[in-house]
């Protein structure tokens, strides 16, 4: 055995118990979910029927189906969009020296650190007592039916804004300064540096930013959750929290397992997409 094979084999080592660990509660635990898909358990007896297509099939014709997917598709959209075009603009505006910058940009990310619990009781009292006594409405945005999710959206938009600023503003530092400079020699104004400067040599972070957040609004479950349960009603329930009640409080974790797995492989295929699509246009410099 070589001196080469022997080190690959000791790395290989370090490698297995977080490969086992893996497998356990990645691996292991999708293919099983799979497997119940196609089933009839009820999540608590130890015995079920195997029922072929047929939960696929309640899937595709349960009309109530369609409210979750307008809610998922509406926070997905609208926390992707100003998540990264406010970050984008926060790290831009953070991109110079001034007194008390540093300070600014931490406590731009400060909501980031605080626990989604805290910043939901937050807005939930702002919704419901300061927002009323501003704009002399009744109630608040989370207790409409049709502006729950937009209170919800909002509230994700400000806990997640600072990450995407500490991201861009990342990418922005790896962007040489004799490019504006030359530009700016050129005869090249603030947009034009922009958009043909900045834009382009932020792809990297674009191609990790945007399938992030859209992935993590088509997956969203805690936000409504926590802020709402789903309430007013069925109003603010998401394809997660869809997912949820049929797995534990109906009971009907076959039907379950399947709208899970139809949910996986929409994200899988939406992320993919996207990742590509932003990938391809990157640029060297």
């Amino acid at each position: 055995m070589t001196r080469k094979y022997k080190d690959e084999l000791l790395k290989f080592t370090f490698i297995v118990p977080a490969l086992l660990f893996f497998c356990l509660v990645v691996v292991f635990p999708f293919f099983r979910g799979v497997n119940i898909a196609f089933t009839n358990w009820n999540g608590i007896d130890m015995s079920y029927d195997y029922v072929g297509l047929h939960n696929l099939k309640l899937l595709f014709t349960d009309t109530e189906l369609l409210n979750p997917i307008k809610n998922t598709l509406f926070f997905a959209i609208f926390t992707t969009v100003f998540i990264n075009v406010i970050g984008l603009g926060l790290a831009v505006a953070l991109n110079t020296k001034f007194p008390g910058v540093n300070l600014l940009k931490s406590f731009i990310f400060m909501p980031m650190v605080i626990s989604l619990v805290l910043a939901a009781i937050i807005w939930r009292y702002i919704y419901s007592d300061i927002f009323p006594t501003i704009f002399h409405t009744d109630g608040g945005l989370l207790g409409n039916p049709t502006t729950v999710m937009l209170g919800i959206s909002i509230i994700s938009v400000w806990k997640e804004v600072g990450l995407a600023m500490v991201i861009y503003y990342a990418g922005l530092q790896t962007i040489p300064k004799d490019m504006y400079e030359s530009a700016h020699i050129d005869g090249a104004g603030s947009w034009i540096q922009f958009s043909k400067i900045t834009v382009p040599l932020l792809m990297p972070a674009f191609t990790y930013c945007i399938p992030l957040w859209i992935g993590t609004g088509l997956r969203q479950f805690d936000y409504p959750m926590v802020a709402t349960k789903g309430g007013p009603g069925t109003s603010s329930e998401t394809l997660a929290m869809y997912v949820y009640n049929y797995e534990f409080p109906y009971f009907k974790a076959g039907y379950g397992q399947m709208a899970a797995l139809m949910l996986f492989f929409f994200i899988l295929i939406v992320t993919v997409f996207v990742t590509n699509y932003f990938r391809r246009r990157e640029v060297e410099y």
